[in-house]
């Protein structure tokens, strides 16, 4: 579950970079609509399955010249308030100087009980706000189930995978089984 530091104002990102900067590195911030949220530590369940995506997605990510990569924030150009931090993204080109990306082409959330809403509500508003996200992934914990959002040319199409399901990433020049990205998951 989240929990929102006090602040008499909403923070920007250039005020909340400087702010976290101060933070323990065992605490995990992500701003959003200009509030501090100090993320509580996810379950293994949760873990195992970030662990199994980065797995699945590096050998396409790599071929591309890209990097699967958590825990790295994401900005957008269009939200200035905004500075989540996924549990996987894909991106490309060379290193980062720090941990923050505008140039994102895959984002994954893993949904949590306590997060869900939000998952679901501002973050996806935020993650369309991206122009260079091809697709955000919404995965569940307790099925294999993904919710594919893919940009498309009239907007946002969104798709919904279950465990036989094939996640095609043309942007990445492949595809993933739904079943490999829950490697080891019982439900």
């Amino acid at each position: 579950m989240a929990v929102a530091a006090r602040r008499e104002t909403r923070m920007c990102v250039a005020e909340y970079r400087v702010w976290v900067e101060d933070r323990p590195d065992s605490e995990r911030w992500e701003l959003i609509d200009g509030e501090p949220l100090l993320m509580s530590p996810p379950r293994e369940r949760h873990q195992a399955i970030v662990a199994n995506f980065i797995v699945s997605l590096a050998g396409l990510a790599q071929e591309k010249g890209c990097r699967a990569l958590p825990r790295l924030a994401v900005l957008s150009a269009a939200m200035d308030d905004f500075a989540p931090i996924p549990d996987v993204i894909v991106r490309c080109g060379p290193l980062l100087p720090d941990g923050y990306s505008s140039d994102p082409i895959l984002v994954a959330e893993v949904l949590s009980p306590g997060t869900m809403s939000l998952d679901r509500g501002r973050k996806t508003d935020f993650y369309r706000s991206v122009s260079s996200l091809h697709r955000f992934l919404l995965v569940s914990q307790d099925e294999a189930r993904i919710e594919v959002w893919r940009r498309a040319a009239e907007g946002w199409a969104i798709d919904i995978l279950y465990g036989g399901g094939i996640l095609d990433l043309p942007e990445l020049g492949g595809s993933v089984a739904v079943r490999d990205l829950y490697t080891d998951i019982v439900f």
